[in-house]
């Protein structure tokens, strides 16, 4: 059983909604035979490439708040982090553009490495504050989460096209948002939602695998 999700590295709900998933599949009685691919969905594919914009910043702009309630939603936000044992510092981080992520991605598919390459950039932008969004900290990152390559990919465009292809997918399939999880192409979850949720459907789409003539 293959489960599809699309999420972007500066997303704070995917980091939370897959350690949700994550530990919904850990208690599942077939999780061996379930393959995960991880699919790239830019919030803002129109950020310039390379530039720094503070994300309280953004968030006020984009949802009309007042720094007062983009505060108190951050800090909100940290506190959920915190009941799935992750550890965010939301005040001062900074985003950009995501597309070389999630090329750094796409090549850690195809070695076979996403999950680990993942988590090092969610882990890095979320609790670490480091960037994202510049080619000597992705080479970097890449690297201590086990992949090669990161840098002759960097100074390429490859992937890229498949960052684009994997948005439009996630559009066609009715995806507005992220994190969006498709099982084994049956059915969809929106959202990071509870780990109850992850935990019941991964046996339905199972079993609606093993119905099928």
């Amino acid at each position: 059983m293959r489960v599809d999700i699309w999420s972007d590295l500066v997303c704070p709900w995917c980091y939370i909604g897959k350690r949700r998933f994550d530990n919904a599949l850990a208690g599942f009685s077939d999780r061996d035979n379930v393959t995960v691919v991880h699919r790239s969905f830019q919030l803002d594919p129109s950020m310039p490439k390379g530039e720094l914009f503070p994300h309280r910043d953004v968030l006020m702009r984009k949802y009309r708040m007042t720094e007062t309630q983009v505060a108190a939603a951050q800090a909100h936000l940290e506190k959920v982090a915190a009941g799935e044992g992750l550890e965010y510092h939301l005040a001062q981080s900074r985003t950009g553009n995501t597309r070389d992520a999630h090329r750094v991605v796409h090549l850690a598919g195809e070695q076979g490495n996403q999950d680990a390459v993942i988590e090092r950039l969610f882990r890095a932008h979320f609790t670490e504050g480091r960037s994202l969004f510049d080619d000597e900290s992705l080479t970097a990152l890449a690297i201590e989460a086990g992949l090669e390559g990161a840098g002759e990919l960097l100074a390429s465009d490859r992937f890229a096209a498949e960052v684009t292809a994997d948005h439009r997918e996630a559009n066609s399939l009715g995806a507005t948002g992220v994190p969006f999880f498709v099982f084994d192409n049956r059915f969809a979850v929106s959202g990071a939602q509870s780990q109850d949720v992850f935990a019941d459907a991964l046996p339905q789409a199972s079993d609606a695998r093993r119905s099928v003539p």
